[in-house]
């Protein structure tokens, strides 16, 4: 203890036993009686757990309640189930449901509309963990309405966020750093998705491979499993062992034919996620573009998604009943085929419009789609040979997750785990990893990383990379800059380094003020080299570098860091236009890494793990 006063009796003297020593050991028998870093890690991941599991009964039981007033009793309000013109009345359920998020929206603005998912990610790896807990009730009621109402949503996306908030609460009270706080949340993403399926290994991957981006360690990979383990055991006390939707028992009958059918198949799927992509993107782009009033957007979306379910009310809601028809051999080829695509864009039309949901379901019931269809038309072909169209979609199902969201192993492990048929592995694994690869291909980006990309942002890279990549050259920049006319002579030039006091480099500009080149200290070194009366008939347009690499102030420090390693350079002119090339200020090395060493720290990221900055 810093300046504290300890005070010991004489007859503590006598008896040898200073109040000091005793002090000292007291603390040190507390210490082994309190829990290690280890401990707490399994009591706080089993807190999530509980807590994810919760949520998750709180989450599924609303979305069932929204479905029983929206679909059942509305139905039968407007008559739909009699048929005819009632029919015509479907799309007031859908618009009804979105109608209900404007109080929501307009309280909580940009916290409930739209496809939140990617958002959540930047919160986690980008900007510390920090997420209110007010996410929980705001997802939960959100989804609720939209999903229940039938509009064309996953439950999956939400349930990730809201046991992600859930951990992030433990994380905020416990004041831990943002390394353990992104552990936290994980933890809760892992047990969200595990209580909804029933499958904790999905859980545990979805939250490494997609949350996580593949990064973790032994510590936090405990903690998943931790929480992944507990929030399953607390949803099957409620709900029982029973999984979201059933699915039947799995038979490959020719693993020679099947398994090179299952890989063509796989790539037809490939194309389909890289194509789900785009348009999900490109509609969310042109709803934007709308001068409708953000409102009343989500009810045109709404309305939308209401007319196509007249027709083919399979695309309603998260189309689970759907899935488990295909899956059990009662769909119908060319249904089946045209709700492939139908779902795509009813999906899109509904999150980009402003509904509230996730991707995750409408991946699974498109995968189921698409597997049924291929596995229709080659069983008709080879029926002796081949399994059922069911047992095609089964594979869909993990293959078209696998696809979209680039997370092959989340697919891999929930499918076994939804399946439990040991069987499955082998063309799930090939159908997984073959559709991510074909749809890669076409799409860098998976359904959760457009964003980061069009931000200029490669978020797999890392934490340390995309902090540099998200801040941008004008915050690191130094205006104060000297310049140098190219008509100025070599002795006026070796004056103004001999009073530079931190800069190296100075721009050279013409008479109109736009840089032509840049000048440096080894171009000083090499003209005092030459005698005084040879330097009077220099310019510094003659000595000059007129080869020089610029940058503009919405360049990423990512791109800074690399062309200072590439050219071995300390210091780069920042210009206002590449074209036109007014200098606006000078880029130097060293306040590139202190501006990335304060974005770290409130990040809880330590500088030093930065390779960019070694």
């Amino acid at each position: 203890m810093y300046g504290a006063q300890v005070f010991v009796s004489s007859s503590s003297q006598k008896n040898g036993l200073p109040v000091v020593s005793i002090y000292l050991k007291m603390k040190r028998t507390l210490r082994k009686l309190l829990p290690g870093d280890n401990t707490r890690m399994v009591v706080i991941a089993s807190l999530i757990g509980v807590m994810a599991g919760l949520c998750n009964i709180v989450f599924r039981e609303s979305v069932r309640y929204c479905r029983i007033v929206f679909m059942d009793q509305g139905s039968d309000l407007l008559g739909i189930d009699q048929g005819g013109w009632h029919l015509l009345l479907l799309p007031l359920i859908p618009m009804t449901g979105v109608a209900l998020l404007i109080p929501l929206a307009y309280f909580f603005p940009g916290e409930v509309n739209g496809y939140g998912f990617p958002k959540f990610l930047k919160k986690v790896n980008l900007e510390g963990g920090y997420i209110k807990g007010r996410t929980i009730v705001l997802k939960i009621v959100s989804t609720a309405l939209t999903v229940g109402s039938g509009n064309s949503a996953g439950v999956e996306g939400p349930i990730a966020q809201i046991g992600g908030a859930a951990g992030a609460q433990v994380g905020q009270f416990s004041r831990v750093s943002g390394t353990r706080m992104k552990v936290y949340i994980a933890a809760g993403c892992a047990g969200g998705i595990a209580g909804m399926f029933n499958a904790p290994l999905a859980g545990i991957f979805f939250a490494s491979e997609i949350v996580l981006l593949g990064t973790f360690e032994i510590s936090s990979f405990a903690a998943l499993v931790i929480a992944s383990a507990i929030s399953t055991m607390v949803t099957r006390a409620y709900f029982g062992e029973t999984s979201i939707f059933h699915i039947p028992d799995y038979q490959i009958v020719n693993y020679l034919v099947e398994v090179p059918l299952y890989s063509i198949m796989a790539v037809f799927i490939g194309l389909l996620a890289a194509f789900y992509i785009h348009v999900f993107y490109r509609i969310r782009d042109i709803w934007n573009e709308f001068t409708l009033h953000p409102f009343l957007k989500p009810i045109a979306g709404a309305f939308l998604v209401g007319v196509m379910g007249i027709g083919f009310p399979e695309i309603l809601g998260g189309g689970y009943e759907s899935i488990a028809q295909v899956l059990h051999n009662h769909g119908i080829l060319w249904v089946m085929f045209c709700l492939i695509f139908l779902k795509i864009f009813a999906t899109a039309i509904t999150l980009g419009s402003g509904g509230a949901g996730g991707v995750f379901a409408p991946a699974l019931f498109i995968g189921a789609m698409s597997g049924g269809t291929f596995g229709a038309v080659v069983n008709k072909i080879m029926p002796t040979m081949t399994a059922t169209p069911g047992a095609y979609a089964t594979i869909g199902i993990g293959a078209f997750l696998a696809a979209s969201t680039h997370a092959p192993m989340t697919a891999i492990f929930l499918l076994f785990e939804l399946t439990g048929n040991y069987q499955v592995i082998i063309p799930i694994m090939v159908s997984a990893i073959i559709g991510t690869v074909v749809a890669t291909k076409f799409k860098q980006d998976s359904i959760d990383t457009v964003d980061f990309s069009r931000a200029g942002i490669d978020i797999h890279e890392g934490r340390e990379a995309a902090i540099m990549q998200s801040v941008k050259v004008g915050k690191a920049l130094t205006e104060d800059v000297d310049f140098i006319s190219e008509e100025a002579n070599a002795q006026h030039l070796i004056q103004v380094f001999m009073n530079a006091k931190t800069s190296f480099y100075f721009p050279v500009i013409d008479e109109t003020g736009k840089m032509t080149g840049i000048v440096s200290l080894q171009d000083v070194k090499n003209i005092l080299q030459h005698d005084e009366k040879e330097r009077l008939n220099w310019k510094v347009g003659d000595i000059c570098n007129r080869d020089v690499i610029t940058l503009t102030p919405n360049d990423s420090l990512y791109t800074a860091m690399e062309l200072f390693d590439i050219k071995g350079i300390e210091e780069i002119p920042v210009v206002e236009d590449l074209k036109e090339r007014w200098v606006i200020g000078m880029l130097q090395r060293r306040n590139v890494i202190a501006v990335y060493n304060h974005e770290a720290l409130k990040k809880g990221i330590s500088a030093k793990t930065n390779p960019a900055i070694r």
